[in-house]
């Protein structure tokens, strides 16, 4: 009977689950998987893993893999609104979203497009924020005599090459 229950979990065992537009190896711990997910960090992944587990049951060290279709989907709703599934609100990485105020988790394709839709607004408002920004220079006050150099194309120093007939005279030549 051991072996039959082995052998049928090996069957329903998975080793890429796509959760969030993104496959996800079946053989790392829930938490562990949910940080390839971009916009979740480690801290974020052990939160929403947890508050899974406190939904199903299910540990939150649970291989990925060995989750059923429900499950995925049950993880999925709780990456898309934690708020819901008791997550707290500084957890997220929208806490208070310009346009709509509301505190939001954004993933994927949706994190880019509003990182650079806030950017965009900050340089058409020509804040200073925005400039560094689009200039590639640190924003927070750090200095820049030495480091944030790297940003540009590399620029390499040519030895100038000797051009045909610009030879010196000699001295001896002149004295005739």
């Amino acid at each position: 009977m051991a072996e039959q229950t082995k052998e049928q979990e090996k069957k329903q065992f998975r080793y890429i689950v796509r959760v969030a537009s993104r496959d996800l190896d079946g053989n790392r711990p829930i938490y562990m998987a949910l940080t390839n997910i971009k916009g979740i960090g480690h801290r974020a992944s052990l939160i929403f893993a947890r508050a899974f587990e406190r939904e199903t049951g299910i540990p939150f060290d649970e291989r990925i893999g060995k989750l059923n279709e429900e499950h995925v989907k049950l993880l999925e709703s709780i990456i898309k609104d934690p708020l819901r599934y008791g997550v707290p609100e500084w957890v997220l990485n929208r806490r208070k979203d310009f346009y709509t105020g509301k505190a939001m988790h954004a993933i994927m394709g949706d994190l880019e497009f509003t990182t650079r839709e806030d950017i965009k607004r900050l340089n058409r408002i020509k804040s200073y924020r925005g400039l560094r920004l689009a200039w590639g220079l640190p924003v927070r006050g750090q200095r820049t005599k030495s480091t944030h150099r790297g940003k540009g194309p590399i620029v390499g120093v040519q030895k100038k090459e000797a051009r045909p007939g610009t030879k010196k005279k000699s001295s001896s030549s002149k004295s005739k």
